[in-house]
């Protein structure tokens, strides 16, 4: 039997985006997927869009945090807990895959020394125009490399449970980030598979716009997370400076 891939997507006031994204999931070709929604106290009809589908589509299910927690570490960290799945996968209330994202992703997993998959992706603007604005991830990278930067899109990103185990998210900034970073840690490698499989919506109000926090995000992953020197945080942090630098030209 196929292996099960559980896919979280945490979701807040989503309604405007909900239908378009859970679609892009049921229109996978590779059909032996859980979704796991994760509705962090939505106020809108988030709620009642998630469970219409769930109600047709058995793979779809509702979960919901206590109490609003203002970011997406709580509901994933739920979906993480709950997910039944050998591979786990994320989506954003508001992005999108393209059908062939599962199938092609898997079949990299093959290779022994490989725990983290992942894409290139395409940006579009909020109302979901595009500009064919790719973004082309390396083809492979290690621990050390990604501590360059992170090249790996969250949209994109999956992981072997069988090989690294569940990997909770940490309750800081970029928190994705160091999901990838603890996995490659343990020895093994991540690989693209050179195809662009969704797209992603740069929103207006988006927190990872806010550059100059991010910067103390990313300085406090190398130094509190990481454990590096200033010296070796200070190389890498160069690296990084630069990759965001081409990445945000697009």
């Amino acid at each position: 039997m196929e292996d099960l891939v559980s896919i979280l997507m945490p979701a807040y006031n989503a309604e405007r985006f909900l239908d378009e994204s859970i679609q892009s999931v049921q229109s996978q070709t590779y059909p032996n997927w859980e979704l796991l929604v994760v509705d962090d106290c939505s106020t809108d009809g988030s709620a009642e869009i998630v469970n219409r589908y769930a109600a047709n589509d058995r793979r779809i299910k509702y979960l919901k945090t206590g109490r609003p927690s203002g970011s997406p570490t709580t509901p994933r960290n739920i979906g993480i807990e709950h997910a039944q799945g050998r591979y786990i996968a994320f989506l954003d209330s508001d992005d999108v895959w393209f059908p062939q994202k599962l199938e092609h992703q898997l079949r990299l997993f093959e290779k022994e020394d490989t725990a983290v998959v992942y894409s290139n992706y395409e940006k579009m603007d909020e109302e979901g125009n595009r500009n064919e604005r790719i973004i082309v991830a390396p083809e492979q990278v290690s621990y050390r490399q990604l501590l360059k930067g992170n090249v790996i899109g969250n949209l994109t990103g999956m992981y072997d449970t069988r090989k690294v185990g569940k990997i909770y998210c940490m309750n800081i900034h970029h928190e994705d980030y160091v999901v990838w970073l603890s996995a490659l840690k343990q020895g093994y490698v991540a690989r693209n598979t050179n195809t662009v499989e969704a797209l992603y919506r740069v929103r207006r109000r988006s927190v990872s716009a806010n550059k100059r926090a991010v910067i103390g995000w990313q300085w406090h992953i190398y130094r509190e997370i990481e454990k590096l020197t200033v010296w070796q945080s200070a190389y890498y942090f160069m690296h990084y400076a630069y990759k965001a630098f081409q990445k945000n030209r697009k």
